[in-house]
């Protein structure tokens, strides 16, 4: 088979599969849209974020509480976990040699294969006491964000890693022949070529920490609220999901396909920014 051949064969393929995973998306949205629709086509999109509270018993179904929750703890998780992924993967990278570089990162690899429910009870038994003693009840926004901070911190770390190794030889033997010094390498050099990659490797977490539903479960505290501070327990959307379907019918088992129409939504339109601000980053 001539090379022309099989990059045609492997071009057809990945079309394919393209197009699998778009009409997977597709029915996926369809499906919490038929769902969603008989709680919609009664009270109407603008009561979910205009009622007055979380009461599905009462027909209140605001989602506001709920969605400011899951942006507040992983906007908090991402702040903290970007700048202790980056600085691992330019330890790991630059100033571990040899086995300590290995050991590194075989840790972070090890550390992103860790359920999340056991990060979860881990949380609930040493960083909520933690919180508990500067102010009750330990269970928070911030112990909830903490623990994304520590589920996504190995794929902002790894992600990293593997731009900075991919950056050609010559970029560093021509700064060395510039007699630049490593820390100027790593500032002038190595960060703004690999900035897309490091922005695509933070938008893959923004969207792990909005989808995790376990180990947030465990130590938010699961209180419907607005969060006013870093220690009000709150209930982000996946936590709701999980806690309510079970036992959830009619009108509230609907809205909770609401909830999932929601996040879905926010995923989209963080992926379309980060489409976005991606192709602005590579040109700029």
């Amino acid at each position: 088979m001539s090379p022309s051949a099989r990059d045609a064969r492997l071009l057809r393929w990945l079309a394919f599969a393209a197009g699998l995973a778009s009409a997977v998306l597709i029915l996926i949205v369809l499906f919490l849209m038929q769902e969603s629709w008989p709680v919609i086509a009664r009270y109407g999109l603008v009561h979910f974020v205009s009622a007055r509270g979380w009461h599905p018993t009462e027909g209140t179904f605001n989602l506001v509480p709920m969605l400011a929750a899951s942006a507040a703890t992983s906007a908090l998780a991402i702040a903290l976990a970007t700048p202790l992924g980056v600085a691992a993967a330019i330890f790991s990278r630059f100033y571990a040699a040899g086995i300590v570089g290995r050991l590194l990162h075989w840790v972070i690899v090890l550390l992103a294969g860790i359920p999340s429910v056991v990060l979860g009870l881990w949380g609930l038994t040493v960083i909520v006491p933690l919180i508990l003693k500067v102010a009750p009840p330990g269970t928070s926004l911030l112990a909830g964000s903490l623990i994304l901070a520590l589920m996504i911190l190995p794929t902002i770390a790894l992600t990293t890693e593997a731009a900075l190794a991919s950056l050609p030889s010559a970029y560093g033997i021509g700064a060395a022949a510039l007699g630049l010094s490593r820390e100027a390498i790593i500032i002038n050099i190595a960060i703004p070529a690999t900035k897309a990659s490091i922005f695509a490797g933070v938008m893959l977490a923004s969207a792990r920490a909005l989808g995790e539903t376990m180990a947030v479960l465990m130590v938010s505290g699961n209180v419907v609220q607005l969060p006013k501070s870093l220690f009000d327990p709150v209930r982000t959307l996946t936590a709701n999901i999980a806690l309510e379907m079970a036992y959830a019918t009619g009108d509230h088992r609907a809205s909770l396909f609401v909830s999932g129409l929601a996040l879905t939504a926010v995923v989209l339109a963080l992926a379309a920014v980060a489409r976005r601000s991606g192709g602005q980053v590579v040109h700029a």
